[in-house]
């Protein structure tokens, strides 16, 4: 590299994000609650409400 040359310049990549999915607010702190399998629950106050398990006859 020659003295008093500008350095290079690197193309920045463009982030992308994932879409917004509305779900289940939290009734105690009302920030959004994380849905698993078996339950909603909210990592903010710790409140959960746990999904029921459809019983087959």
């Amino acid at each position: 590299m020659a003295e008093g040359a500008p350095p290079a310049k690197k193309e920045k990549k463009k982030k992308t994000f994932a879409a917004y999915k509305p779900g289940r607010m939290c009734p105690k702190c009302g920030s959004r609650m994380a849905e698993h399998a078996d339950r909603n629950s909210c990592g903010k106050c710790g409140y959960a409400e746990f999904k029921s398990a459809k019983k087959q006859v």
